[in-house]
C-alpha cells in the first residue's frame, strides 16, 4: 500500500498528527499525516531549521484542532544518524512524542535497483511509525536515547580510543619511513628520540637525507602532541576529574574489583554498555552484536556467524576482555569452559570460541552489576 493513499488512521491514535522527518545536512523533508485530511503532505526545510519545524507542526496542529474541536497529539520520528539526539530532546521538550529509529531495522524493497529518494524514504518512515504505534511486532527497532550526562560521560573513553589509534598510526609511519632506508627504529615514542636518530646511519654510513629527516621530525612532533593529550586524559580519568553520573561511577567501581579489569577498560564498558538497563541476557548480547544469525529456509540450514549489530565499540571490548580474562582469571569457570572446548583445536576454532566466551562473559558481568552475583570462581582484587 502506498503511503500517499493512506486513509485509515492508526487504531487508538485517531486524533494524532504523524510526522516523519528525513534529515540531511542540506535540507529536511517533513512528511505529515494529519487527522483532518485524508492525504499526506510534504514540506521542505533548510537543514537544521528546528524553529521552522516546530512552527510547521504548530500550524498543522492548530488547523486540525480547528476542524476536530480538540487539540490533537503529535508523534514524530526520524532515523538515528549524523544529527544525533539533540533533535529528539528538542521535540520532547516541545511536548512531542518522538521516536528515534534504527535505520538498519526498517524493511525496504529487495529489488536490485530499488528507487531511493527523500520522498520515498519519508513515506516509508511515516508508514513504519504508524505500524509501530499500531503494535505490529518487529516493525522497527527504537533507539534508546541516553540522557545528556550519560552521553557526555562516554566522550572521554571514545576520545582515548581515537588517540590510541592516532598514536599507533604515527608510530607505524615513522617506522616505515626508516625501514625504507634500512635504519634502526628504536622507540619513537621517547621524547629524546630525535637526538638518538641523529646519531644513526644507514647501510652506507650516511645520515638521513634532509627531506626525509624533516618529514620524520614533523611526524614525531605530531606523535608527541598525541601522547601529551593521551596522558592528560588518562590522568583526568584516574583522578576522577571528569564528571560521571553516580550510577555509572558505582558500576565502574564494581567492575574494577574484578581481576583483569583496569580503570580504562571498566570505564569503556560502562560508558558503552552498562549505562543501559537491560531486561534479560539476550538484550545484553544483542546490543553488542554477539547474537547468532541463522539462515533457515526450506532445505537450507546454516549459521552466518554473529550479527555484528548494535554497539561495535562494546563488541570489540567484549572480545578483547575475553582474551584478558583467560590470562588473568585462568581458574574461573568461564576460562575452564574455554580450555575444554578448544582442547587440541586450531587457531580458527579458538577465534570462534573466544566470541562465544565474550558473550558469556558480558552476560556474567551484567548479572554481577545488577544482582551482585560474582562470575563463578572469579578472583577479586585484594
Amino acid at each position: 500500500m502506498q503511503a500517499s493513499t493512506l486513509a485509515t488512521p492508526t487504531a487508538g491514535h485517531c486524533g494524532t498528527v504523524f510526522v516523519a522527518i528525513e534529515l540531511s545536512q542540506k535540507t529536511w523533508l517533513v512528511t505529515l499525516h494529519s487527522p483532518d485530511r485524508d492525504r499526506i503532505s510534504r514540506h521542505k526545510l533548510e537543514g537544521g531549521d528546528h524553529a521552522g519545524l516546530l512552527a510547521l507542526i504548530a500550524q498543522v496542529r492548530a488547523r486540525a484542532a480547528k476542524k476536530l474541536g480538540a487539540v490533537p497529539e503529535v508523534t514524530s520520528c526520524y532515523e538515528a544518524g549524523y544529527d544525533g539526539f539533540w533533535l529528539h530532546r528538542l521535540l520532547r521538550a516541545a511536548g512531542i512524542a518522538n521516536h528515534v529509529f534504527d535505520a538498519a531495522s526498517i524493511a525496504v524493497e529487495q529489488r536490485s535497483r530499488r528507487a531511493k529518494t527523500d520522498r520515498i524514504d519519508g513515506e516509508l518512515l511515516l508508514r513504519t511509525l504508524m505500524a509501530h504505534l499500531r503494535g505490529e511486532p518487529r516493525v522497527v527497532r527504537i533507539v534508546r536515547v541516553p540522557d545528556v550526562a550519560e552521553e557526555d560521560a562516554r566522550r572521554a573513553s571514545r576520545e582515548r580510543d581515537r588517540l590510541i589509534i592516532e598514536q599507533t598510526a604515527h608510530t607505524n609511519r615513522i617506522k616505515a619511513l626508516l625501514r625504507l632506508q634500512g635504519m634502526a627504529v628504536g622507540n619513537p615514542r621517547r621524547r629524546d628520540w630525535l637526538g638518538w636518530l641523529g646519531r644513526q646511519r644507514d647501510w652506507q654510513g650516511q645520515p638521513l637525507s634532509p627531506q626525509l629527516r624533516a618529514e620524520v621530525t614533523r611526524e614525531h612532533t605530531r606523535l608527541m602532541v598525541v601522547r601529551e593529550q593521551l596522558a592528560a586524559l588518562e590522568q583526568a580519568q584516574a583522578a576522577r576529574a571528569l564528571p560521571l553520573p553516580a550510577p555509572m561511577a558505582e558500576r565502574q567501581d564494581h567492575l574494577q574489583r574484578l581481576k583483569a579489569l583496569g580503570p580504562a577498560f571498566a570505564a569503556t564498558l560502562v560508558n558503552e554498555l552498562f549505562y543501559k538497563n537491560f531486561g534479560n541476557r539476550r538484550e545484553v548480547a544483542s546490543y553488542c552484536g554477539l547474537t547468532p544469525s541463522p539462515w533457515k529456509s526450506g532445505g537450507i540450514d546454516r549459521e552466518q556467524g554473529i550479527s555484528k549489530a548494535g554497539n561495535h565499540r562494546a563488541r570489540h571490548k567484549a572480545i578483547e576482555l575475553a582474551w584478558l580474562w583467560l590470562r588473568h582469571q585462568p581458574d574461573s569457570a568461564l576460562s575452564r569452559w574455554f580450555r575444554t572446548r578448544t582442547a587440541n583445536a586450531g587457531k580458527r576454532a579458538r577465534r570462534i570460541a573466544i566470541v562465544a566466551l565474550a558473550r558469556k562473559l558480558i552476560v556474567a558481568l551484567w548479572r554481577y552489576l545488577t544482582t551482585g552475583l560474582v562470575p563463578e570462581q572469579a578472583t577479586m582484587k585484594v
